[in-house]
């Protein structure tokens, strides 16, 4: 287990953590990347620095990107990669399915759609994950594939299965939700994996150095705000 858990913390170090502070700075910092509500922008530059400023705008558009909107849209999509690059799954060529995997508990072959946590779906994503789910079993059928209802999955990378959303468990009732540790035992083999993966990342997280990202890409975005005239308008 200790050979892949480095695998697997040296990827979410360079993939995920390095790589986001390097995105930031390359693409969240050019002004044109957004599309600025005027109203909200004034509102929310007023609440950081008392006045409508290319600091305070600045301010309202890089930190809700940097720290919210571009780490997790990335997040799912860099684990999918990793999984694969590391030989735990494959990409999948089916509509609607991120990986395909052999189950380390059950051996059987699972087709998973991925998610990052418990509450990242909402009330229409249920029917369209369901909807995918039955083509690919009435393909199989048609195929003479013997494929069930359990090899049909989600994915939820962290979490709890207490802590899943009532949309989650409508899935659940039909289809298997594997969540944390369960589903990072399934893929991985070892039954402490998310345990321990946990705990190295912590680890890395800690002694990464604090090289003052979010203010450097700060700057930038008020530099282009300030020549850009917005402010003006």
């Amino acid at each position: 287990m200790d050979e892949l858990l480095g695998k697997v913390t040296e990827y979410f170090e360079s993939e995920v953590f390095l790589k986001h502070k390097r995105r930031s700075l390359r693409e969240s910092t050019r002004l044109s990347s957004y599309k600025i509500n005027p109203i909200l922008v004034r509102y929310l530059s007023k609440t950081l620095e008392d006045e409508f400023s290319p600091q305070g705008v600045a301010k309202a558009l890089y930190y809700p990107r940097v720290l919210g909107t571009s780490i997790n849209t990335s997040f799912g999509n860099s684990i999918q990669k990793m999984f694969v690059e590391l030989g735990l799954a494959e990409g999948s060529s089916i509509e609607g399915m991120d990986i395909e995997f052999i189950d380390k508990i059950d051996n059987n072959k699972k087709f998973c759609q991925l998610k990052s946590g418990p509450n990242t779906i909402n009330s229409g994503d249920v029917k369209p994950i369901f909807d995918k789910f039955e083509k690919l079993l009435k393909r199989a059928r048609g195929n003479h594939v013997q494929i069930s209802n359990n090899d049909l999955v989600v994915g939820v990378l962290y979490g709890n299965f207490e802590d899943l959303s009532q949309h989650y468990l409508r899935i659940d009732a039909r289809h298997p939700v594997y969540i944390g540790k369960g589903f990072w035992q399934r893929i991985t083999g070892f039954e402490d994996f998310y345990d321990s993966l946990v705990i190295e990342l912590d680890k890395v997280i800690t002694k990464m150095p604090t090289d003052k990202f979010l203010e450097e890409g700060c700057k930038k975005l008020e530099a282009e705000i300030a020549k850009s005239g917005i402010l003006d308008k």
